[in-house]
């Protein structure tokens, strides 16, 4: 039997405090900046910052913080929400050819290399990532995990037989029961939305992306049945075909809308103004890496990008909800990390810095169901923080000057 040791002091635990109550609390973090953009309006005073109390922010400062708090002292730098990213796919790698590589996978591989990829994101200040499209319910093995982003899951995507992206094995037949089956596994399975392709993609020989691939009527019925089930339904949708059944059937979100046809890009102010109308979420597609030397966008996306940007700018004109969804991972342009450039991209379409920024923080997490937690430095808000050198608002280069980056109050490590 152990004798107690009645000579040895207890020694306070570094993570806690104690209250005035004497309650065991956790240990309090100030951190502070010159500037804070709070995902609304920005702070600039004698030193504007966040006190952190475990996971979440308790307090927004400007000056000292109170004497118990540990401070982290950010001279020069500006703090921001950590930002949202609506669209990636931690299962592919960013590679040229990431169908391949994913094929090559085992699912634990294939999970390792989800791994690698989320902590790319959280080390580019991407907080938290909606990921529209994995492998056999991966994403959601990942959800949780303080070393990652936070993760919002739809799992495989549901599609027709051979349709876009089905060797993520989400394909379904094109029948009322069969979306309805499948919408249903996907909400036992726990994901939180469901994502539907309802147009074919670039990334799938056999489909075409002006095509819509399932009966209206289909679609109908698995909106319906996610509904039913409280899942929202974000679509996949590039042809106006495919965007006028979503508008239909009544989707939360549509992704990509270029409006893309055989020959060109559609010019339908009639569907752009009844997506504004709707208060649909559009998932523009902006964010990407300058291509390397030699290597152009394929011909038939270069000579369509300007009436694809054109639609988009319009979307905002007309007060549509647009948000950057970079897809993530499905090329060396796009690592997972790539949300930082898409704030340029956002201002080529009309959008005032400030704009750009709520859009990639605050209006970002409305969309993806977490504005109630996330994309906000606020009281209550999850201690989500990304500190850039300089200001994003003047210095469009500052976003990339990674200074530190918190995630649910916990400071992420930077290196590999």
């Amino acid at each position: 039997m152990t004798r107690p040791d009645y000579g040895r002091s207890v020694q306070p635990r570094a993570d806690v405090r104690r209250d005035n109550a004497g309650l065991e609390r956790p240990r309090r973090l100030a951190l502070r900046g010159a500037r804070l953009f709070d995902g609304h309006r920005t702070w600039v005073g004698r030193g504007p910052g966040v006190l952190v109390e475990g996971e979440r922010i308790v307090a927004v400062f400007d000056g000292d913080p109170p004497r118990d708090a540990d401070l982290v002292d950010l001279a020069g730098a500006t703090l921001l929400p950590g930002l949202v990213d609506a669209h990636v796919h931690l299962a592919f790698d960013a590679s040229p050819d990431p169908v391949a590589a994913l094929t090559g996978r085992d699912d634990d591989d294939a999970r390792a290399a989800m791994v690698k990829a989320a902590r790319v994101a959280l080390r580019g200040g991407v907080t938290t990532v909606r990921d529209l499209g994995d492998r056999g319910y991966l994403s959601l093995d990942l959800r949780g995990r303080a070393d990652l982003p936070t993760i919002v899951a739809a799992g495989p995507p549901i599609t027709t037989p051979l349709g876009h992206c089905h060797f993520l094995g989400g394909q379904v037949a094109d029948s009322a029961d069969a979306v309805r089956a499948a919408v249903r596994e996907h909400a036992d399975r726990g994901c939180d939305l469901v994502k539907v392709m309802s147009s074919g993609g670039a990334m799938t020989p056999g489909t075409r992306m002006e095509e819509a691939q399932f009966a209206r009527a289909v679609l109908v019925a698995a909106v319906h049945e996610a509904h039913r089930l409280g899942l929202p339904v974000t679509a996949h949708a590039h042809g106006s075909a495919a965007i006028e059944d979503c508008l239909a059937a009544g989707v939360d979100g549509m992704e990509h809308v270029s409006f893309w046809a055989a020959d060109g890009v559609d010019d339908r102010a009639d569907l752009r103004q009844a997506i504004a109308d709707a208060g649909i979420a559009v998932g523009a597609t902006v964010g990407m890496l300058s291509p390397p030397l030699g290597v152009t966008p394929p011909p038939e996306v270069l000579a369509r990008l300007p009436r694809m940007f054109a639609n988009l700018r319009d979307l905002i004109e007309r007060g549509a909800v647009v948000v950057a969804g970079t897809d993530a991972g499905i090329a060396p342009v796009k690592p997972h990390d790539v949300l930082r450039t898409a704030t340029a991209q956002l201002g080529e379409l009309g959008l005032p810095p400030l704009d750009a920024l709520r859009t990639v923080t605050s209006i970002a997490a409305r969309v993806v169901g977490l504005g109630h937690r996330k994309g906000r430095l606020a009281p209550g808000f999850d201690a989500d923080v990304l500190v850039v050198d300089g200001d994003p608002l003047s210095d469009p280069n500052a976003i990339h000057r990674v200074r530190a980056v918190y995630a649910r109050g916990q400071a992420v490590a930077m290196t590999v």
